[in-house]
């Protein structure tokens, strides 16, 4: 585990930047409080948490109410809860919650799971590259020298993983090594430059469909290393067949976004076209 960023040892500069993280929810109650509490103990004053749940059963979008209005108390606006009338998919969760964050002045936004599969810890460290580098997206990375997976993970499971992101890298012609990552860091204006309202993918090939756009529109690309914790409550929603079925229809982005082009970067910093990954360790 990475050594504990504090509020005295992040800049100030970093610290009071306006950053939303959007989780989206569907029988996560088991995890929420816990995630909330932990996001909110991080050393940035102005992040604010987007919960998006699909009318969970269990009472997700009830207990996320009940979080919200704890801790709006000291700070308006800190945590919204959408509530959609079913189980819409993990695409269009994202896709709403990033609509919403940005629509609320997020100057960045963080997309996670709610299973803490993904440490709160990683964002301030996520946070700093993207500021002290320029980089559009910072990958959450289980695939770069440094990153791993839960140990619990079986051979098959790991497997099927490897081969995901691989077919998937093959297929597109990318350099994004962990192509189905759920755990990424946007500056805001790279999600209205890439146009929210053209994602189709409605599922976890989501992830890839964003990685792939980053990509190939130019935008620059940090993957940094974490550690992958399985859940430690509750039944993966990822089974097999959701796998095989996602990176099978990597051929579908393929063709959907063929007439998409690089272009040049989307802030002015002298850079030129963007035209390569870079995968570091920090």
């Amino acid at each position: 585990m990475n050594k504990e960023i504090t509020i005295d040892t992040l800049p100030s500069a970093w610290r009071n930047r306006a950053l939303t993280v959007v989780i989206p929810t569907y029988n996560e109650s088991d995890n929420l409080a816990e995630l909330t509490h932990a996001l909110f103990r991080l050393p940035l004053s102005n992040l604010r948490v987007l919960i998006v749940d699909d009318n969970s059963p269990d009472g997700t979008g009830r207990l996320a109410d009940e979080l919200a209005a704890r801790y709006n108390q000291s700070h308006q606006g800190r945590m919204t809860v959408i509530h959609r009338t079913g189980k819409a998919g993990l695409g269009t969760a994202y896709v709403a919650g990033m609509q919403r964050a940005l629509a609320d002045g997020a100057e960045f936004v963080v997309q996670m799971d709610a299973d803490l599969s993904h440490s709160p810890a990683y964002i301030p460290q996520m946070l700093g590259v993207i500021l002290a580098t320029g980089a559009d997206v910072i990958i959450g990375s289980r695939y770069v020298p440094g990153g791993s997976l839960d140990e619990g993970w079986s051979w098959w499971r790991q497997l099927l993983s490897w081969w995901a992101n691989l077919y998937s890298r093959f297929v597109l012609h990318i350099r994004v090594r962990d192509m189905t990552a759920g755990f990424k860091l946007w500056r805001s204006e790279a999600l209205l430059d890439i146009g929210l309202n053209n994602i189709r993918s409605n599922g976890y090939i989501f992830q890839v469909e964003m990685a792939y756009l980053s990509e190939k529109l130019g935008y620059r690309i940090i993957e940094v290393p974490i550690h992958f914790e399985d859940r430690r409550i509750g039944q993966s929603k990822m089974d097999i067949p959701v796998k095989i079925e996602s990176a099978l229809r990597v051929w579908e982005l393929r063709w959907r976004h063929r007439r998409r082009v690089r272009r040049t970067a989307i802030r002015d910093q002298g850079l030129g076209t963007v035209d390569r990954q870079l995968s570091a360790r920090y």
